[in-house]
């Protein structure tokens, strides 16, 4: 067997470029996304056959299709090869960026944003991501690139209406396209190429995992959470840009509202993190955070009218939102099992996706109807029912996931060992999947002994 797995040594110099380039792949596609949320439905209004619906379909119509493709992309990714399958995405993404930008009516505009979506490639990066890194140091990897996505988030909710201002949405549209472009040539000459590209339990969807958490009451609790958080967001921006300009607030002046408020929610957000991993508080936080979710939209669909009172229903919009978007991964990573990481995440992100199709499809919908007061009466009373789902969670167990290259076993080999695994001090978890040569272990960091396990390890 191997035995470099646990041994404390640095990331060599291409496991550093596969964090770096691959993290700024899904920068790039997260920004394209995500800079129209804060403007499009003030654009949509010079649309030919602009409704509201149409308007809200626009917005959230590339959450479906990223729903449908991602986990098949991840697929075809395993047998046509990584980089070629997030080639195609990228230039399906490309493509429809340039549909949307060309178009003169909603139609288009809604054509081009589920070509965006159909350019799903993010289950084959983290696919390529894991094939590119040694087990020991993939948790860092993957932690990268979380970061980068949560911070492209936040820029494009400031460099939407910023760049709106400069050069239009259909400006942002041709942006996003060629951002997609640049990230082609990125993994075409910066990420390195695999020797090898393997099946990852912890990075990709495993169609024989499906079943086992799709039945997991706990995890589809957490599908149901960021099914309804990405739902809030998206029905949220189908009305707050409109509610924003109605209280006076001219739309080149709404970044003066979105900058402060995310940059305040990002600090406010830490000792909330650090309540909830480290003192142990994690589902008071989290159902404080959804509770504050709730009150947000209520008291947006009682304060729209000002632009103030809206900024700051806003501030504390995003301190729970970025609080449970950083929290609901971690939970998970706690209960999901821990040869089916990958399986739970690609269902987790497919929720996520169909939360923002959904958001965007009811908050038009009812925007049309019944005004912003409908969209807002949505959140809220979807926040409301989040909660009440959530209040049934486990406490979930301080667990974090492990890795070791154990390397080549056969089954009966890979059972005793995952065996012997389960009894080190701190190890919760231990299942080892002899294909891999690779055991996926649920630690507890407090107790854990690596010197255990190391020896565990050697002798096995």
């Amino acid at each position: 067997m191997k035995t470099t797995g646990l041994t404390p040594e640095q990331m060599t110099v291409s496991e550093r470029q596969a964090a770096f380039w691959l993290a700024g792949v899904f920068s790039l596609r997260m920004l394209g996304l995500f800079m129209i949320l804060p403007v499009f439905a003030l654009y949509a209004e010079q649309l030919r056959g602009d409704t509201p619906a149409l308007a809200g379909l626009a917005i959230g119509i590339y959450g479906f299709s990223q729903a449908l493709f991602q986990i098949p992309f991840g697929f075809l990714s395993d047998r046509y090869g990584r980089k070629r399958m997030i080639y195609i995405g990228l230039l399906i993404f490309a493509g429809g960026s340039v549909v949307a930008a060309l178009a003169d009516s909603i139609y288009g505009v809604i054509l081009g944003r589920a070509l965006q979506g159909g350019g799903a490639v993010s289950a084959a990066v983290m696919a390529l991501a894991a094939d590119l890194t040694r087990e020991e140091h993939r948790i860092k990897v993957m932690a990268t690139i979380g970061v980068t996505i949560g911070v492209s988030f936040a820029a494009s909710m400031i460099l939407g209406p910023v760049l709106n201002g400069w050069i239009g949405v259909p400006g942002i549209f041709w942006l996003t396209g060629m951002l997609a472009l640049l990230g082609v040539a990125v993994v075409r000459f910066k990420v390195p190429d695999p020797v090898a590209s393997h099946i990852h339990c912890d990075a990709e969807p495993v169609s024989s995992q499906f079943g086992r958490v799709l039945a997991d009451g706990q995890l589809l609790r957490l599908n149901f959470g960021i099914f309804t958080l990405h739902l809030l967001l998206t029905a949220t921006f189908v009305a707050v840009p409109l509610a924003l300009r109605s209280a006076g607030l001219p739309s080149d002046q709404h970044w003066q509202v979105y900058l402060p408020a995310l940059l305040f929610s990002m600090g406010a957000m830490v000792p909330f993190i650090i309540l909830a991993e480290k003192r142990r508080q994690l589902k008071p936080v989290f159902l404080g955070a959804i509770f504050t979710l709730a009150l947000t939209e209520l008291g947006l669909l009682v304060l729209h009218d000002t632009a103030l009172e809206t900024a700051i229903l806003l501030l504390v919009f995003f301190t729970a939102f970025n609080l449970l978007e950083a929290t609901l991964p971690s939970l998970i990573v706690k209960l999901a099992p821990p040869d089916a990481k990958g399986t739970a995440m690609g269902v987790y992100s497919s929720s996520q996706f169909l939360g923002a199709f959904a958001g965007g499809v009811l908050g038009g919908w009812l925007r049309g109807q019944f005004g912003f007061e409908g969209v807002f009466a949505l959140t809220t009373l979807a926040a409301l029912a989040w909660l009440l789902v959530a209040w049934t969670m486990q406490n979930p167990r301080y667990l974090s996931s492990y890795l070791l290259n154990v390397g080549v076993l056969d089954e009966v080999e890979a059972h005793l060992l995952a065996l012997r695994l389960r009894e080190a001090p701190g190890v919760a978890e231990a299942v080892v999947v002899a294909a891999e040569g690779v055991a996926y272990l649920k630690v507890d960091r407090r107790t854990l002994d690596e010197a255990a396990l190391r020896e565990i390890r050697v002798k096995g």
